[in-house]
């Protein structure tokens, strides 16, 4: 018998409870494989409050988490292009990898590259496909652009900054302290911001002669989404693709977008971007020769064992974490 975080009401992180938990054998187009490393990820907070963002939770009792990586322990029919003993990888639902075992469709599933360590690529899968798609697609970041990213020091900012620190591109940040903001030029931030401190939007348009930024990657919400508009150069892109102070107002297409300069606002989700697997693979397999350049780090600041999950969701709710986290079974 497996073990698994199972909640069965919706709520805070004392909801999660180390329990045993059943798996079947895997159905027709399903891979069980036993996890080595599970990423945390501030949207698995979501999840397990009852908030249905970015993907619907499943009725109680369920397992909440979308990222892991494992070994194959048995394949489902219809499976060929997995074996008992690949090592695997996934970052998107269907939820459950809360777990020491679980069975995954093998249409999302991932091989793993020799050489790459499982909980580096926990830590990094989701964040780093993530990041991928806003840095290549949503805006192609391009020598010489200035751009603003927001929580430049959270798991996802980090690996922003990096990414298009390597594609040339000149960064401003935020941060909430002065020891993340060390974190954030650490990886590659050009100029970082403690919000409380400093005004954003004048750092960007000190930074940019007063032109703003080709693109702003919005995590934050409500409270920095019109300010982020103000740091926009003419026909920029604002990528909101997180709001952890909440959603933000409504925009106005006219005021908000059209006066300002001909904005562009857009909702990335990635599971959007990575609906057809030719574009799953694709940003796994530019995720991955990325961490094998060097040009990512996986910024792992705290490990915790599966069955204290509940001490990391306390950790990243308090807003004190740097980095990211894993889970080990």
């Amino acid at each position: 018998m497996s073990k698994a975080q199972v909640i069965h009401k919706l709520g805070p992180p004392e909801a999660m409870q180390w329990e045993d938990w059943v798996v079947p054998d895997p159905a027709a187009g399903e891979v069980r494989l036993r996890h080595t490393a599970i990423g945390v990820n501030y949207a698995d907070t979501y999840h397990r409050g009852g908030i249905s963002h970015p993907w619907p939770v499943p009725p109680c009792p369920v397992v909440i988490g979308f990222e892991g990586v494992g070994v194959v322990e048995g394949v489902g029919e219809g499976v060929s292009e997995f074996k008992k003993g690949d090592r695997v990888a996934y970052g998107i639902p269907p939820l459950g990898s809360y777990s020491e075992v679980r069975n995954y469709p093998a249409d999302k599933l991932l091989h793993l590259p020799d050489g790459l360590d499982d909980r580096e690529v926990a830590a990094l899968l989701m964040k780093g496909m993530t990041a991928q798609y806003l840095l290549h697609r949503t805006y192609k970041v391009q020598p010489g652009d200035t751009i603003l990213v927001h929580a430049a020091a959270g798991g996802m900012g980090l690996i922003l900054c990096q990414w298009a620190k390597a594609l040339g591109a000149t960064i401003v940040g935020t941060v909430s302290t002065r020891e993340k903001a060390e974190a954030a030029r650490a990886a590659g931030c050009d100029y970082p911001v403690v919000r409380s401190q400093e005004s954003f939007v004048a750092k960007v348009k000190e930074v940019t002669d007063g032109e703003g930024v080709a693109v702003v990657y919005e995590a934050i919400g409500k409270d920095t989404l019109q300010d982020s508009l103000d740091c926009l150069r003419l026909m920029g892109v604002c990528a909101a693709y997180g709001h952890v102070s909440g959603p933000p107002d409504p925009i106005d297409i006219i005021q908000d977008l059209g006066r300002r300069g001909s904005l562009f606002i857009t909702r990335p989700a990635i599971m959007h971007y990575l609906a057809k697997r030719d574009d799953l693979e694709w940003a796994a397999r530019d995720l991955f020769k990325a961490i094998a350049d060097g040009i990512l780090d996986s910024n792992i600041t705290r490990e915790y064992a599966l069955k204290d999950a509940v001490q990391a969701h306390v950790a990243i709710e308090s807003g004190s974490t740097l980095g990211a986290m894993v889970l080990i079974p």
